[in-house]
């Protein structure tokens, strides 16, 4: 039986009430979505403060090590620790992590949001993941999931400003559903969640309510998801690792609607589907 690691259990608060006034000087209450610090140490030496809502502290941390290639498997892992009241997170490692200094030295700062940088030896890796080629998509599962995220109650229905990301099995069914201040964090905390669980990608979707930016699209890859869908949309670099990886990468996913951008031979077209969709336009 693997190692798992001994870890805290400090899920907070993930909103906030505040007065405020509308147009016409009327007084309510809202909700807001709580933001906090945490510092992240390994093996007592400070590696980065991460910005989150913190429903999962121990998941992003574990996901946030595993997607920066710092750590390779779980049971190289002895505590996760939280402390919300220093804000703090604190990792002992197993033998620690060999040239730590040097494999952080370098950063390159990314287009997300609530993280903002990835440790620069990440780029160098994506030619050596390879995903599962037989992993097939159907167009009505796809709908499915839309669907299930329409109907998810979310902290994003109750006081917005926050992104959400889900993984589901080939056949629609949703495993985890997590929301954070930033996207990033999001995907770290179910790369966590399917570390601890044991659940390999081989076969699921990962679905997020943010854009599919190079950094999104190297962290799916890197937990072995060869689908990713998004409600917004893709950059440049997103398209050409996706392509790069045989990744089907769908955006603009919409109640019936949604654009196949690579990876199109892993999705299954149902002809009754595409009648319906014909007989819409």
């Amino acid at each position: 039986m693997k190692h798992l690691p001994f870890l805290s259990s400090a899920a907070a608060t993930l909103t906030h009430d505040i007065e405020v006034l509308d147009e016409r000087g009327r007084a309510s209450t809202i909700a807001i979505p709580a933001e906090r610090p945490l510092t992240v140490y390994v093996d007592k030496r400070e590696l980065v403060t991460l910005m989150t809502l913190g429903g999962a502290p121990e998941a992003l941390v574990l996901g946030y090590l595993r997607n920066q290639r710092l750590v390779k498997d779980i049971s190289e892992i002895r505590s996760v620790q939280v402390d919300w009241s220093v804000d703090a997170v604190a990792v002992t490692t197993v033998k620690g992590i060999a040239d730590i200094e040097e494999r952080t030295a370098r950063k390159v700062v990314t287009t997300g949001c609530g993280q903002g940088s990835v440790f620069g030896g990440l780029m160098d890796e994506v030619d050596r993941i390879v995903l599962s080629p037989h992993a097939r998509l159907r167009q009505s599962v796809l709908y499915s999931i839309v669907n299930t995220i329409r109907l998810q109650q979310s902290i994003y229905k109750q006081a917005g400003s926050v992104h959400g990301c889900a993984l589901f099995s080939s056949s629609g069914e949703l495993i985890y559903f997590v929301e954070d201040v930033g996207r990033h964090n999001a995907v770290d905390a179910i790369s966590g969640l399917m570390w601890l669980d044991g659940i390999d990608g081989d076969d699921k979707v990962f679905y997020t309510t943010g854009r599919l930016t190079s950094e999104m699209v190297i962290k799916g890859a890197q937990m072995g998801i060869p689908f990713l869908l998004s409600r917004s949309g893709t950059t440049e670099m997103g398209h050409m690792v996706a392509q790069q990886l045989g990744m089907s990468l769908l955006t603009r996913c919409t109640g019936k609607h949604f654009l196949l951008l690579t990876g199109k031979e892993r999705m299954v077209f149902e002809p009754e589907l595409l009648e319906l969709a014909a007989h819409a336009h």
